[in-house]
């Protein structure tokens, strides 16, 4: 696949920890995100795939949910309205087309003759009842992106309207992941919610069949599939936490595919028998959050210096292995509104040491950098290079869980003056990547600017891909201006499998494996 490359070789050397500011800078920990697409019709197939990630799924309601390890298990047992093609173009799934009836309704007409794994028809009512069970606060679902949508009506047995308070110009992008996702209101309603979670009944390519936690999750290919029927017999989900449990698995034939892979794990799954690695690019975009409102970084000019000491392409050469590609302003190349000539800061400590002069702090000043414990390593490279300018920033680490309760709290100030997040991005449109962190009344928006406030309602809200394109490219040189974040590279997909398995990412980030195939 074009973009993509394989090492079935042994690294000629293992880059050395990078030292900058008298502080070590390893390999980057932020996990990767897949989506599949085929391979050539005719290779071998059958048998059963186990694919590893780095964590077992939240819960196996997919309204309950909001992450992409979770989201990676559940695409393969449930259906989408809208999905994403080989090209990572948005395509039908339920739904065979759709268009805008009004500024405030999207019509979407639904695919014949699908049922669930029950039995239970999957028509108008059901796609109601999910898309209305998203928005039912007793549901507490995290998924943000239905925001505008208040409700869904019936047209027909295979047509419904979405209503809007205000015009979506993306709405079918944002039904092809989490928003998007149809289930069986008829089961729901016989077993209860709870019943659900633990025994998940979808339309899609495989059928639950087991889960027992911290171990495997197990599900089969359902025969009357509207795709047909996937190549693999069985798909084995299993948690590996790390390179040597997932090297381990690989060479013991425990699993065939290993994905979330960090450039610094790669390194260590190297050159091994029977073991091959690929990268593939990627949309998950990674940043530092400031808190423009409070202590030093209330001043642009510090928040500037920020960004001319954080050396990007040092970090993604050094640390990346070059895995990465620098995102100037938060918009992620191969994104809907990505603009090509917004240049990113030039990286220079001595500019970062005279602005922060100029701002009243000629020794530097003390914060804090918090991250997940996952992302540890890239939020100590990150200290180090901020070191250099007189920044010293102390890393505080959380646990996951910690960490994404006071990420979406209301508390804005509960990760501290900076912290390093990530987004998937997996739209594939820049509203994705900004929806919570720019507007000023969003949950994680440390920044109030009246003009980013109008740019973010234009390029979410506007009819003309004109307009929207053109209120993108303003809101990232205003962002540039005044720097409340320092945006840093889009990461590429990793992932090591044995040789039996065939299977290729693209770019937005689910791991549908109904195309995939594995020698018997």
């Amino acid at each position: 696949m074009k973009g993509a490359w394989r090492v079935t070789h042994p690294v000629m050397s293992r880059r050395g920890a990078l030292r900058l500011g008298g502080l070590a800078v390893p390999a980057l920990a932020l996990p990767a995100v897949l989506t599949g697409c085929g391979t050539a019709a005719g290779a071998p197939s059958g048998g059963e795939l186990r694919v590893a990630q780095t964590e077992d799924p939240s819960t196996l309601d997919p309204h309950k949910q909001g992450d992409m390890i979770t989201m990676n298990v559940l695409i393969n047992i449930f259906d989408t309205l809208t999905a994403r093609d080989t090209r990572g173009r948005l395509a039908p799934r339920l739904a065979l087309s759709w268009q805008v009836r009004s500024p405030t309704a999207w019509r979407f007409k639904l695919r014949r003759g699908v049922r669930f794994h029950n039995g239970e028809r999957c028509d108008a009512a059901a796609v109601k009842f999910s898309i209305e069970r998203i928005l039912d606060p007793a549901t507490r679902s995290p998924i943000v992106e239905l925001r505008y949508v208040k409700s869904v009506s019936v047209v027909d047995e295979h047509t419904v309207d979405i209503h809007t308070t205000q015009h979506d110009p993306i709405l079918p992008d944002k039904l092809s992941l989490f928003g998007g996702v149809i289930v069986p209101p008829g089961y729901i309603a016989e077993v209860g919610d709870a019943a659900f979670a633990r025994k998940p009944v979808g339309t899609g390519p495989f059928r639950f069949v087991s889960w027992l936690r911290d171990r495997e999750l197990r599900m089969r290919r359902h025969p009357g599939h509207f795709h047909g029927t996937p190549n693999v017999r069985e798909l084995v989900f299993r948690p590996l936490p790390n390179p040597a449990s997932s090297l381990a698995a690989l060479q013991s034939g425990e699993v065939d595919l290993v994905t979330g892979l960090t450039p610094d794990a790669a390194r260590q799954l190297s050159g091994y028998a029977g073991v091959e690695l690929e990268n593939h690019p990627g949309t998950r975009a990674a940043y530092l959050n400031l808190d423009t409102e409070s202590g030093p970084l209330r001043d642009r000019r510090v928040r500037q210096a920020l960004n001319h000491a954080v050396d990007v392409p040092l970090l993604i050469d050094a640390v990346l292995d070059g895995k990465a590609r620098e995102v100037p302003a938060m918009v992620p190349h191969g994104t809907f509104g990505f603009d090509a000539s917004v240049k990113p800061y030039r990286r220079s400590v001595r500019t970062a040491r005279r602005l922060l002069a100029e701002a009243g702090h000629p020794d530097g000043f003390t914060t804090t950098l918090t991250a997940s414990n996952t992302d540890a390593q890239v939020a100590e490279a990150i200290s180090g290079l901020l070191d250099r300018a007189g920044i010293r920033a102390r890393v505080e680490l959380l646990d996951p869980g910690t960490y994404a309760s006071r990420l979406t709290s209301d508390n804005r100030r509960a990760l501290g003056p900076l912290y390093l997040a990530a987004s998937s991005v997996w739209t594939l449109d820049g509203s994705s990547m900004l929806q919570s962190n720019v507007r000023s009344d969003r949950r994680q928006s440390r920044w109030t600017s009246d003009r980013a406030d109008d740019l973010i309602d234009a390029e979410e809200l506007s009819v003309s891909p004109e307009k929207r394109a053109k209120a993108f490219s303003e809101l990232q040189q205003l962002m540039l201006d005044e720097a409340p974040f320092v945006s840093l590279y889009q990461q590429d997909i990793i992932l090591a499998r044995t040789t039996r398995a065939h299977w290729t990412p693209i770019i937005n980030g689910a791991l549908a494996m109904e195309s995939a195939e594995v020698s018997r």
